[in-house]
């Protein structure tokens, strides 16, 4: 069987890539363990504001239009929404971010992603607000197992999809690869946070983050938003929320701890005693591929010019990796240049010991 790109890993970054390529007529087999992955664990929450100083995405502007571009042409194809446009209420953890929050208020960049500032006498159903919260805008979360289900699919009757364990020295690399009966002018990997054991690309610098999330059932008064106050809540269902996640550097693998879920239950029971008594339903885990700079890892290798990575999008995988595969699709078939940022040549002098 010939093809042109052999994809590795069919979480959001190989799916996504893998469309891409295809919309540009090409032939692509995507090849997955089956098994659960980050992608599928994770909520999906796109949020162009973040962290104490409310700092913003760099390039959200590019960004998230060209996410929700991407996720309505997905919705268009398949016949359902992923997508959902929902606000979000950023609770004041103490006075320090309250402070930052004012700041960002006078800054005009930042006109678009932050709404009204409610104050410490204006309360929220179901949770105590001691220092405030406003209202940020241009947020939502994607469904991202129904997409991942759908997408593997429209692969599978595209005769495009393999469920296998790849098997890295099975991989015959030449003027073109070979891997079982499949021949490919290119290997793609976007194996999450596994490719830290690719023997190819095992020198990039992977900050794997474990995460864990809760799903409750409830009977507390909510708004139909997102709630940040550290954490995240996402109602999702009639009686239902989602609560995450931790950020766990230590401790790399998908089994569920206690050790999380106190921690989950402990930041919500801070803001709201009665919800954080709710029945827990679901308890999952998955593992970020988070890098040192918060950038993904993009490009060839070094010296290896038929195998390529897709891969460390971290905890912004929704909101980056649309604009991201475009561009990568544009890389690998018109050799355009990737942006330095990205591009794994910015670890190559320090890392790479060939």
């Amino acid at each position: 069987m010939e093809t042109d790109f052999l994809i590795i890993g069919q979480g959001l970054a190989g799916s996504l890539l893998a469309w891409a390529l295809i919309q540009r007529g090409c032939k692509v087999v995507v090849v997955d363990t089956g098994k659960e992955n980050a992608s599928l664990v994770a909520v999906g929450i796109i949020n162009p504001i973040t962290g104490m100083r409310f700092a913003k995405t760099a390039d959200v502007e590019t960004l998230l239009p060209t996410a929700q571009n991407y996720y309505n042409q997905l919705s268009a194809y398949f016949g359902q929404q992923f997508y959902f446009d929902k606000p979000m209420l950023r609770i004041f953890r103490d006075q320090t971010e309250l402070a930052h929050c004012k700041k960002r208020q006078h800054q005009a960049d930042y006109a678009p992603y932050l709404g009204k500032l409610y104050t410490l006498d204006q309360s929220m159903t179901g949770f105590s607000t001691p220092f405030g919260f406003i209202e940020q805008r241009q947020t939502g979360n994607l469904l991202t197992v129904p997409l991942l289900t759908h997408m593997k699919q429209f692969f599978i009757e595209r005769h495009s999809y393999r469920q296998d364990v790849v098997d890295y020295k099975a991989i015959q690399l030449g003027s073109i690869v070979h891997w079982q009966d499949i021949t490919a002018k290119q290997v793609v990997f976007c194996e999450g946070y596994q490719a830290s054991q690719n023997p190819w690309f095992s020198w990039l610098p992977f900050q794997p983050a474990k995460g864990e999330i809760l799903t409750l059932e409830h009977q507390v008064e909510l708004p139909d938003m997102i709630l940040n106050y550290g954490n995240w809540l996402l109602p999702f269902e009639s009686g239902k929320v989602r609560i995450g996640a931790t950020f766990d550097r230590e401790n790399i693998n998908t089994q569920v701890s206690e050790q999380g879920k106190q921690t989950l239950l402990k930041t919500l029971k801070s803001y709201s005693p009665g919800m954080a008594q709710s029945r827990i339903v679901d308890h999952q885990a998955g593992i970020r591929p988070c890098t040192p700079d918060r950038l993904p890892f993009m490009g060839k290798h070094p010296r290896i010019n038929q195998i390529a990575i897709f891969n460390g999008f971290g905890a912004k995988g929704s909101l980056q990796i649309p604009w991201y595969a475009q561009r990568f699709a544009d890389y690998l078939l018109n050799h355009n240049p990737l942006p330095p940022s990205c591009d794994i040549q910015r670890f190559q002098t320090t890392h790479f010991t060939g």
